[in-house]
């Protein structure tokens, strides 16, 4: 029986390889350490995988960035090469899927308890489909829960402090609208410039989650957070459907049971510790909390453009099956 050595950056194949006994090593990728909830997301993804399939599934996680950023994951997964796992903001996945930056929306979801429902009933099945079928990448669980606020170098507690806060935000152009809608004025920026961009002047602020101001170090150079709560994260376990075709059936169910799993458990971990990460960086000094007090106006003046834009994207339906989710 031939054998497929595992495929380096790049190459021309999905990063499969066959080793002996038939086990298949599968190539992961993420920005974080093994601290971080995304990675610890994954690795019980591996677990369950690897378990289910009694060892005919094998992994290698490469952290930190080793093998980019989450925008390059999806584009290789997209093409069948060098990654074939990873989590994803949904936002990276607009070059290819006009719909899944919805999943990414601001003010999409009520609070924290109307989240975590809306997963639990599959309510983002039709963005998932979409996304398989332009990206060729599946969508094999849900991870996230991080409540992201606003992260500043001034304190922003109400619409005149944060009118023409030059802010940086994801790619998506759903990103770009509601917050130039909310007064602010948002730009685009690669993530692992935003700590230099602060620092220099080019902007005032960003968003992010707590897991993500802890792991970057934002709150060096954006010391205020404005709890706006403006977005609950979704961040989507991805796999590359050229590899999940290159797999058994009983491998593909591993890979789709084991995803679910993986994301529940990433829900859990991020939800529970995100308010948590935020206090503890708050007691240690390293950072102010602020309340926002006019957050109502800031759903009124989003409401508009979310159905706008569900609207141009002929996802409306989307946006009002998670709304009607109690």
């Amino acid at each position: 029986m031939s054998m497929f050595k595992p495929l380096a950056l790049g190459c021309a194949m999905a990063a499969v390889a066959f080793l002996p006994a038939n086990a298949v090593t599968l190539i992961g990728a993420v920005q974080f350490d093994e601290s971080h909830a995304f990675t610890k997301a994954l690795r019980k993804f591996e677990q369950e995988a690897s378990a289910c399939s009694n060892g005919s599934l094998e992994f290698d996680l490469h952290l930190n960035s080793e093998l980019g950023l989450e925008k390059d994951y999806f584009e290789n997964m997209s093409q069948g090469i060098a990654v074939d796992y990873a989590i994803v903001a949904p936002s990276h996945m607009s070059t290819f899927s006009a719909k899944a930056p919805l999943m990414d929306m601001p003010f999409l979801f009520r609070d924290l308890d109307h989240w975590n429902k809306v997963m639990e009933a599959d309510a983002l099945a039709p963005l998932a489909d979409d996304v398989l079928e332009t990206a060729n990448v599946r969508l094999i669980g849900y991870a996230g829960g991080g409540t992201r606020q606003l992260i500043v170098n001034r304190p922003v507690t109400n619409m005149t402090e944060l009118e023409g806060l030059p802010m940086r935000v994801m790619g998506a152009p759903i990103q770009t609208r509601i917050f130039e809608a909310i007064s602010a004025h948002p730009s685009v920026i690669a993530y692992a410039e935003v700590y230099n961009a602060i620092q220099t002047g080019v902007i005032d602020g960003a968003e992010n989650e707590a897991a993500g101001i802890e792991q970057m170090k934002f709150y060096e150079v954006g010391p205020h957070i404005s709890l706006t709560a403006h977005a609950i994260t979704v961040r989507p376990l991805a796999f590359s459907e050229t590899t999940f075709e290159r797999l058994s059936a009983d491998e593909q169910a591993c890979v789709l049971e084991a995803g679910k799993t993986a994301g529940k458990h990433g829900r859990d971990i991020e939800s529970s510790q995100d308010s948590a990460k935020l206090k503890a960086m708050e007691d240690a000094g390293l950072l102010t909390t602020h309340v926002f007090t006019e957050r109502d106006k800031l759903l009124e003046l989003a409401g508009p453009v979310k159905r706008a834009y569900a609207e141009e994207l002929g996802a409306i339906d989307v946006l009002e099956a998670i709304e009607a989710v109690q």
